[in-house]
């Protein structure tokens, strides 16, 4: 499938480590992320490089073209946000993880949307269950394999 990986970037980069795991987890099993970049530790000097307008113009672009947007929410980003009600709004499947115990927004949480998945991980094996049963469903709803 063809992926659109979110994280927060210029909210914080406290997560880094668990971003790196997942889109690694992600390759591994044979999937395409177009924001792979998000992993880098220096991706803020290079998203710096482009203009706000190539940012937004790249990323609709790769939010239209993706099969699925998973977005680990465990530190708030307004960018990964708006990513998610982006995907939404383009009739994408999205599933939110965020770290068990921390509160994540109840915009979120509460939205029983069809195509929004949210669920909350304790370790690695957690949320590799969350995505690879998300990935079935939308392998089951059409999406391609």
């Amino acid at each position: 499938m063809n992926i659109y990986f979110a994280g927060s970037i210029s909210g914080g980069r406290a997560y880094l480590a668990i971003y790196r795991e997942l889109v690694a987890f992600l390759k591994e099993a044979g999937h395409l992320i177009y924001t792979e970049h998000i992993v880098d530790p220096a991706v803020l000097d290079k998203e710096m490089q482009l203009t706000a307008q190539q940012v937004y113009e790249r990323d609709m672009s790769w939010l239209t073209e993706c099969d699925c947007l998973i977005a680990e929410i465990s530190n708030p980003s307004l960018g990964v946000g708006y990513e998610v009600c982006a995907a939404l709004t383009l009739d994408k499947p999205v599933l939110c993880l965020y770290r068990q115990g921390l509160f994540a927004s109840r915009m979120l949480t509460g939205n029983t949307r069809p195509g929004l998945t949210v669920r909350t991980w304790q370790d690695r094996r957690d949320w590799e269950m969350h995505i690879r049963a998300f990935l079935q469903d939308c392998t089951a709803n059409g999406k391609r394999a």
